[in-house]
Order: structure tokens, then sequence, then C-alpha cells
């Protein structure tokens, strides 16, 4: 496997260089920085000083804002003055899109500059398909250099640092036309200007690599750092997942791919982009930022070398799945229930089931496996009817047509062994795990208490070289609050998921079984891997938007979130358009004021919408196009 990290079997920090922002030192020995951006127009100064003390206050350490033109420029001498005159030394970063010459102009009066690799040089109409031979590559690498030198030098004179901040749905043709729209694609687009800067000595940047999708996230940061240590480069890395959303799936999405990395320790600021009040989003990054601590203080597993985990691209492991036990090919939820949860009258709906003519039914949203706790008594109508669903029911104790779970230290003391068992493996070592290899169960419980991300790492390396292809559910008990659970099971659970390790999720704590239900799904949602609601990719909002995203994606959400597999994008402007929606189905986006677009794909195919209209326009264009279903009608169970 390449080398992307200081190590795969505990949490080691790779040490980059410092790069100063401001008065912060981001890299180094630094901690982890948090960061966020400003909502409000930044023409306003003094609203947009007044967003960036509450970010502050709130802990946010840097702060950006967007400058698309001169006069946004203009408005950050302001902005910074301001804040000094409060006493608010928080560094202040102007985000940059399309337009050098505002670039060049707030240089002088913030602590960075982001630039986007994908549309610094190239035209806002330049993303089309066109064949480069060598000669013609060339000419637009000395392009690059021509247009981009007078930032870099004007940044080294100023002391200033810099983002190179690559965009999965912003490539530059060129990129496409070689790498096509991928994470290597995402990796060469953020060197071609690093090489500039590094021609002209200057050494004062970091990089990004976001994508909404999590997945293409984790692989553009692991092959950027694997690429810079075949270099000897060590430059500092800002980690976001671009466009997550609002509420749970937004803080599921962020601590996925941002937490995946940190538990690698990769990463030295991060920012989680809420559809929210930037000030929301600085708490569960305090919470992401904390997990990563805890797992570097952890003294880690005994060194082993995988090789068979590919982090060029995603590769799930060969699974035989059991004939008769309900495991789902795409990820399998498991809940457990204990007496009180069963005489719940809300029970059949926790489990996610229709009601229909007073007689549950399972829907796509129905749990696939049930865990008795050893105080329920199986023989009630309600599990026997759920199993006559088809739903598999699990318990400790021998049940007719159930699954018998055990610990791996009776699995040599059974004699015969039942035909349905899952074994639970909790912290043995490897040598205690051989006992699978003389009664291979019907499936694995992965329980580890401590290490979790690692222990599972080095469970699932044992298994590829026993060639063993039984299914393994991810089996991980938490007792924190809710907040934090969120956070530490997408992380933890998201970093093995995303790699294409384990097949389903069984999450246990002292939360409801409804919530832990609905929570697995949208990790194995916003892993990629089963599709239960429509995938939304919204902006966090920033002073380029258009309208109000927060009321627009409540909106849209509440009329289209029964789609499953339909990915639609809402942007509150045409730079966080086409430009960032990436692998969106359905496109909403602001194009002037009062005025929407419609894109289906990076296709705009309906320009200057009125805005009163623009939702039910998005219906038709889903309808048109064969993605739309009513949403189901659920009978009432009382």
């Amino acid at each position: 496997m390449i080398k992307y990290c200081e190590s795969t079997y505990k949490t080691k920090r790779w040490k980059t260089r410092e790069v100063m922002v401001g008065k912060v030192g981001v890299g180094g020995n630094n901690p982890i920085r948090i960061q966020s951006m400003t909502t409000s127009s930044t023409r306003d100064v003094q609203a947009t000083i007044d967003q960036i003390i509450r970010l502050a206050d709130a802990g946010c350490e840097i702060a950006r804002v967007t400058v698309q033109g001169m006069k946004e420029a203009d408005a950050c001498e302001g902005i910074k003055s301001g804040l000094l005159q409060r006493g608010y030394t928080i560094p202040l970063v102007a985000d940059i899109h399309f337009f050098p010459p505002a670039a060049m102009r707030v240089v002088d009066f913030v602590d960075k500059v982001r630039v986007n690799p994908g549309n610094y040089v190239d035209r806002r109409a330049s993303f089309k398909t066109r064949e480069y031979d060598d000669a013609s590559y060339a000419k637009e690498i000395e392009k690059i250099e021509e247009k981009f030198t007078s930032l870099v030098e004007k940044c080294k004179s100023l002391k200033r640092a810099m983002r190179i901040g690559t965009n999965h749905g912003s490539l530059s043709d060129r990129i496409m036309n070689r790498y096509g729209d991928t994470p290597q694609g995402m990796v060469e687009s953020a060197l071609e200007f690093a090489r500039v800067c590094r021609k002209n000595d200057f050494h004062d940047f970091m990089f990004s690599m976001k994508s909404s999708n999590p997945q293409v996230m984790i692989l553009a940061y692991r092959l950027l750092v694997a690429e810079m240590m075949s270099l000897g480069w060590d430059y500092p890395l800002h980690l976001g997942v671009t466009e997550a959303g609002e509420g749970e799936d937004g803080r599921v999405k962020s601590a996925m791919g941002i937490g995946s990395l940190l538990l690698d320790g990769i990463g030295n600021t991060i920012r989680i982009s809420l559809t929210e009040d930037p000030w929301h989003e600085i708490d569960p990054c305090q919470r992401l930022v904390a997990l990563a601590s805890t797992y570097e203080k952890k003294q880690g597993m005994p060194p082993f070398e995988e090789i068979y985990r590919n982090i060029e691209k995603i590769e799930r492991r060969t699974v035989n799945l059991p004939r008769n036990i309900s495991l789902h090919r795409d990820g399998t939820v498991f809940i457990s229930v204990n007496k009180s949860d069963v005489e719940d009258c809300d029970f059949y709906k926790k489990l996610g089931c229709d009601i229909q003519l007073s007689l549950p039914k399972l829907k796509r949203t129905s749990a696939d496996c049930i865990v008795l706790d050893k105080d329920v008594n199986f023989n009630t109508p309600i599990l026997k009817h759920l199993q006559e669903m088809g739903m598999s029911v699990f318990s400790y104790n021998p049940i007719e047509g159930g699954v018998k779970l055990i610990s791996l230290s009776e699995l040599d003391k059974l004699a015969p062994a039942p035909s349905l068992l899952a074994v639970i493996i909790k912290n043995e070592s490897s040598t205690e795990w051989e006992k699978l290899l003389k009664t291979q169960p019907a499936l694995i419980v992965l329980a580890p208490e401590d290490h979790r991300l690692h222990y599972c790492r080095q469970f699932f390396y044992w298994l590829q070289m026993q060639k063993l292809h039984l299914p393994v559910i991810l089996h991980f008990n938490y007792s924190c609050i809710q907040e934090d659970f969120i956070i530490q099971s997408s992380a933890e659970l998201g970093a093995l998921l995303c790699d294409g390790l384990g097949d389903g999720i069984w999450l246990k704590g002292p939360y409801d079984f409804d919530f832990l239900r609905n929570l697995s799904f949208t990790i194995l949602q916003s892993t990629r891997m089963r599709s239960f609601k429509t995938d939304f990719i919204s902006c966090p909002s920033c002073g380029r938007t258009l309208f109000d995203l927060q009321d627009v994606s409540k909106r849209i959400r509440a009329r289209t979130s029964h789609l499953p597999g339909v990915k639609i994008a809402i942007m509150g402007c045409i730079v966080n358009g086409p430009g960032e929606m990436a692998d969106a189905d359905f496109g909403y986006v602001g194009s002037k004021p009062g005025k929407i677009d419609l894109y289906l794909g990076k296709t705009c195919v309906e320009k200057d919408i009125d805005f009163t209209h623009a939702d039910n326009r998005l219906i038709e264009l889903i309808k048109k196009h064969g993605q739309w279903i009513e949403p189901e009608i659920v009978e009432e169970f009382t």
C-alpha cells in the first residue's frame, strides 16, 4: 500500500512545516485549528465584523470572507481595521474565485488568500471537453505561471499565507481531459499551482482537497499526502467536506470525511460547512478535534503492514452473504431491543415499519435485524410477526428460527455448532481469531471496546490474509452525550466503511433506538453504500448567496426528501453552483437576484426562473427525467 500517513495502526500526526496566518500558526507543533466563513455581504463591513466577532467568541480561530470583486476587496481593509479596534486579532482570509485582480488588491489587507486552481486562471466558460497534446498542455501550464506568479510574489513580499484550495466540482478542462473527474485530478490541479509557488521560493501555503462526497475527499487528501511524502514536501492541510448540508446529515458527512483523516494523523486545520449560521459550525469542529486528541493519546495496536487496502480507489471486500439471514448487500442495519422497547406502543414505527390496515409492513427504512436483550421473551406475537415478515432476530439464547450470538471464547465449546451462528469479537488477539478457521460462523460481529479503528483494520487485514469472506457487522457501543455520539460514530465507522471495510452497522448506547436506526442509515448513505432518502448537497451560504439558503433548503427538503438515490444540489450562487455540486443529479442555483437556474448534472437546462416558481419547476424537472415517486402514505398506528 502507498504510504500516505505516519501509521495505519495508531494515530500519529504527520508533521508539517508551520505556516503563519496572521498570528496563528498552522501545522508544525500547533494544535488543529478551527475555521469558518461569514455569510454576510462582505461589502457590509459592520455586519461582517459582527459575524467574525461572534465566530471568534464561539472558538473560531481563522475567519474567511468571500471576495468576488474590487468592492469586496476594499471592504476587507475596513473589516480588518474594525476587528483590531475592537481587540480581535483573529486572522482574516479572502476567498477568491475567477477574478485575480481582486486577489492582488485584497492581499494588502488580509492575512491569507484562498485561490481555487480550477478557476483562478481558467475562465468560467472554459469547462468543456477539449483535446490536449503535450505542447498545448505545456502552454496551459505557462499561462498559470504567467497569471499566478504576481500574486505569489506579492504574498511573499508581504508575508501573507495562501491556500491552494482544490474543489472536486471545479477542475479545469485540461485536468478533466487528462485525469477525469477523479481524486488524482484534484491532486494534480493543486500541484500545478504549488510548483509555481516553489519556483518562486514561496512556501507559506497550504492545501485543501474538498468534495461533497466524503469518499472522494478522503482519497484526494491521502493521494496528496502520499505525493508530498514522495517529493519530500511538508505543507499543511485544511480539511473539509464541501456543501455538507444541514443538521445531522451535514455533521455525519463532515465527521466521516474530516474525522477519517484526523484519525490517520492528517490535517492541520478544519471547517465543517453547514447550511446553518456559521457559529453553529464551531461546536462539531471542537468535538472532532477532541476525538482526534483522544486517539493520539492511545498507545495503538501492535505494528502490522497492510497490503490489501487501496488508497487510490474504494474496493469493497468480497463477501459471501448467508441465504437464511436478512443481510442487505449494500449494508445491514442492526438494532438492539429490550423489554421496554418491545412494550412501547410505537415499537413498529421506531423499527421503521409502515402500518397498513393496522399491521406492520417492512419498508426501505426498516431495520434489517434486531438483537434481543436477555430480558426479552421471544415468544410474543410482535417478535414472531417481525420474523415472519423477513426481519432476522438475533439472541444470546437459542430461539426458534433465530440466530444465536456467542463470544469467540465460546466458539470451540459448541458441540455441535448451530447452523445459524454469529460470533462476537471484542478485544481478542490474532491468535484467538484462528478459532474462526475451524468453525466458520454465518457472520462476525466486530465489537472492540477500544482502539476501534485500528483494531478493526487489523482484523480485516487478517481476514484477507486467511481468504475468509465472512460478512462483518461493526458493533460499536457508546456512552457519551448524543452530540459527541454523532461525531464519534460517524468518524470511526466512516473511516472503515469508506475503505470498503464492514458490511453493516450495529450501534448501541443510551439513546432511543429509533434515533440509532436513523443514524445508522444516514451513515450508510453518507458512505454511498445504501441510499434510503434524497442526498442533499447544499452550500453553507456566504456573501455571494442570492437567496435565503437556509429557508429554501428546508422548503425543498420538505418536498423532495423521499427520493432515494436522487442527489439534489441547492446552491446560493453560480460559483457554488456547477463549480461545487460535482456529482449532483439536479441543481437549484441562484444566478442573479430573484432568479434561479436549474441544472441537470452540470448542464444548465433552464435559466432565469422567477424565484417564486423555482421550487415547482425543480419538481417538474425531476418528474420529466423519471426520478420522481409519490410520497408514501402511512397509516397512523395507535
